[in-house]
C-alpha cells in the first residue's frame, strides 16, 4: 500500500479512553451494560438526525439518549446528574500507547488531523486536557457541515480543507461504521481493534489493522 499523505483520526475510543466514563455511567445506572446501551443509542440517534435532515450538537443527542437509557433501565436521573456524567467527555486520558505512537508518526513527517462527531469547543477541550493537541495540524468537527459521520460530507469536508485527495488520505478509527463511511468516500482505512470492537464483514477489508495505534504506527513508518 502506498503511504498516505494525510492521516485523519477519530477521537473517542480511538485516541481517548472512555473506560472511566463507562464505569461511572454503569455505576449510576446500576447496570454493567448501561454505557454500551447509551453509546449505541447516541450513535443511532445522531445518524437519525442526519438522515432526517436535522442537526443538533452531539452533546445534546448524548443528553437525550442517556435519559432514554436510564428510563429503559427503570432508573431516575436528574438533569444535574446527566450534565455531570457527560462532562467527563472533556477530561478523558488517551489510551496508554497513543502519545508515543503519535510522536512516532509526527517524527516520520505525517500530516495528521482529527475528525469528531463532537462539537469543536468540546473537542478542543478534550485535546488540551489529554495533551494530544501538539501532534495535530488541525482539529475538525462535523458541526462545520452539520451532519454526523458517516455522512460523506463529513469526510469530504476534511479533504477540501486539507486540499488532499481521498486516495491519499487514511482514516484511523476503532469503529467499523466510521471506517465504512470513509471507505465509501474513497479513503484508505486503519482499524484499531480496541476491546469489544469487531470489523463489519460487509465492508471492504481495512488497509491496516492492529490491536493498538502502536501497531499501526509501526506499519506506517517501516
Amino acid at each position: 500500500m502506498k503511504k498516505p499523505e494525510l492521516i485523519v483520526f477519530d477521537v473517542n475510543e480511538t485516541l481517548l479512553d472512555l473506560s472511566v466514563m463507562k464505569s461511572e455511567i454503569n455505576t449510576a445506572a446500576g447496570d454493567q451494560n448501561a454505557f454500551d446501551q447509551w453509546f449505541s443509542q447516541l450513535l443511532q440517534f445522531a445518524m437519525a438526525e442526519s438522515l432526517s435532515g436535522n442537526y443538533i450538537d452531539f452533546g445534546e443527542v448524548g443528553k437525550h439518549t442517556l435519559e432514554m437509557t436510564f428510563t429503559r433501565l427503570g432508573k431516575q436521573i436528574s438533569e444535574t446528574e446527566i450534565i455531570n456524567l457527560l462532562s467527563m467527555i472533556t477530561s478523558l486520558d488517551p489510551h496508554k500507547e497513543v502519545p508515543a505512537a503519535l510522536e512516532k508518526l509526527k517524527e516520520a513527517g505525517y500530516r495528521m488531523v482529527t475528525l469528531t462527531n463532537g462539537g469543536l469547543q468540546t473537542h478542543t477541550r478534550q485535546m488540551a486536557h489529554s495533551g494530544l493537541e501538539q501532534y495535530f495540524d488541525a482539529l475538525y468537527s462535523v458541526e462545520a457541515v452539520r451532519k454526523f459521520k458517516p455522512h460523506p460530507e463529513t469526510y469530504n469536508y476534511v479533504l477540501e480543507k486539507e486540499k488532499c485527495k481521498a486516495s491519499e488520505t487514511m482514516l484511523i478509527a476503532a469503529h467499523a461504521w466510521d471506517l465504512l463511511g470513509a471507505q465509501r468516500a474513497g479513503y484508505k482505512t486503519g482499524f484499531i481493534k480496541r476491546q469489544g470492537k469487531v470489523w463489519y464483514p460487509g465492508g471492504i477489508h481495512p488497509d491496516m489493522r492492529g490491536e493498538s495505534l502502536e501497531i499501526l504506527a509501526y506499519q506506517l513508518t517501516t
